[in-house]
């Protein structure tokens, strides 16, 4: 008979109250941090010629990025056309939100690859998105990070960079700044 209080007691004690149950953080409702890209925008790109290699030589192209608003913004597809010395650069990102994580996967392709990379996986906090992913570059796992930042309603920065010591360190290897097409001039958005 004593067990029966004993194992009463044991239920209480480790199951958790409806009270701490409904003190979890719910999750943020992220759905629109997308928003305020929506638009035609004047893209100035760089990319590392040749990644994790010890190069220095960037690339730098011209040319625009537009954005749709897709499922009343939670999802968004981004066309990006760009030229220059090095030649021409089509891409499409297709974002989605996850209500459930309040969290987006940002999906790339290239038009010369024709097919969608890994999707990085993150979110917005305090102005700032931060997405990351780990796939295959070049034969070997890297860790991405892509960082959107600097947003103002007339210009942002996107940022990629990759990490080969499981985050420690990271080389930037692709630097977007957009502004609005029409806006004034402004000046350039500050590194992430």
């Amino acid at each position: 008979m004593r067990l029966i209080p004993l194992m009463v007691l044991l239920v209480l004690v480790f199951l958790p109250s409806r009270a701490s149950l409904s003190q979890q953080p719910a999750v943020r409702d992220g759905q629109h941090d997308f928003d305020f890209e929506i638009g035609s925008w004047r893209t100035h790109l760089k990319r590392l010629q040749h990644p994790l290699t010890g190069s220095t030589t960037w690339l730098e192209y011209e040319g625009t990025s537009v954005i749709r608003k897709i499922w009343d913004g939670r999802a968004n597809l981004v066309e990006l056309e760009v030229d220059g010395p090095a030649g021409h650069i089509e891409g499409l990102s297709l974002r989605l939100y996850n209500p459930r994580s309040g969290q987006w996967s940002l999906n790339f392709a290239a038009s010369a690859v024709g097919t969608m990379s890994v999707p990085t996986v993150g979110e917005f906090k305090n102005g700032r998105g931060e997405f990351y992913d780990h796939e295959e570059f070049n034969g070997r796992m890297v860790w991405v990070r892509n960082v959107i930042c600097s947003i103002t309603a007339d210009a942002y920065r996107f940022e990629q960079a990759f990490s080969i010591d499981g985050g420690r360190t990271w080389e930037l290897n692709w630097i977007a700044i957009d502004r609005r097409v029409g806006a004034p001039a402004a000046p350039e958005p500050a590194p992430c």
